[in-house]
């Protein structure tokens, strides 16, 4: 599909208006939750135990190491040699205790204390030294971080989503972002979540709220880029 002129309101375009191209400019990369809590290599490849073979986990893993973390190796690469920006959301307490933590993370015992190595990234995606780091206690950053404040402080109104849970984190972010008014692009075999039914299903409901990409799509967008920019 052709991008509509930038320039051309919302709402006399219509739905192709989601379809612009990246403006290296404008635009962030937005990692979701791609950290040792769940995502560790130690976790990946250590065998389950009985019975937890038909929970998803062994589906998750595989699609972690086989698609999702090679996928996103090049993206962020890619990205960085455009000059966009590469921002990592994780779920860590403000606090040892997590008294800080939202309710719903309360309730669902969800907790990375401040500083600990569950909330770090997973050294396969690990940010660069200057690299931003959201902390959140709630299933988005929307709402309850300070994203929106650094995105438009650094210029950004476009984003490129990608992470875990593709049905609860990820789905929440894209559906935030769109709500607070950015322009997003899910790449979708960049994310994942305990079954393939699960993923398909989320990608059916977000398509009103975001273009859906994959990952060799999206590298296709940022080669052409480079190529206008005169990058390497």
């Amino acid at each position: 599909m052709t991008a509509p002129d930038p320039e051309h309101r919302p709402e006399s375009v219509g739905p192709a208006y989601r379809e612009q191209a990246i403006d290296p400019r404008r635009s962030a990369i937005l990692s979701v939750d791609m950290q040792n809590a769940d995502c560790a290599r130690e976790k990946r490849r250590k065998p389950l135990p009985p019975g937890a073979e038909h929970d998803g986990h062994r589906y998750f893993y595989d699609r972690l190491e086989r698609i999702v973390i090679p996928n996103q190796q090049a993206l962020h690469a890619a990205a960085r040699r455009l000059g966009i920006e590469n921002i990592y959301v994780v779920i860590e307490s403000l606090t040892l205790d997590g008294r800080d933590r939202g309710l719903d993370h309360k309730i669902s015992q969800i907790h990375n204390p401040r500083g600990s190595w569950e909330a770090q990234v997973i050294e396969e995606v690990a940010p660069a030294e200057d690299d931003i780091i959201i902390r959140k206690t709630a299933s988005g950053p929307f709402g309850t971080t300070n994203i929106d404040y650094v995105l438009k402080a650094l210029g950004v109104d476009r984003l490129i989503v990608f992470g875990i849970l593709t049905d609860q984190c990820v789905e929440n972010t894209v559906r935030a972002a769109a709500d607070y008014g950015y322009l997003v692009s899910l790449v979708e075999d960049a994310c994942a979540t305990y079954s393939q039914a699960r993923h398909d299903a989320t990608l059916r409901a977000l398509k009103g709220y975001c273009r859906i990409r994959t990952t060799g799509e999206m590298l296709g967008e940022f080669e052409a880029l480079g190529r206008m920019s005169g990058s390497p």
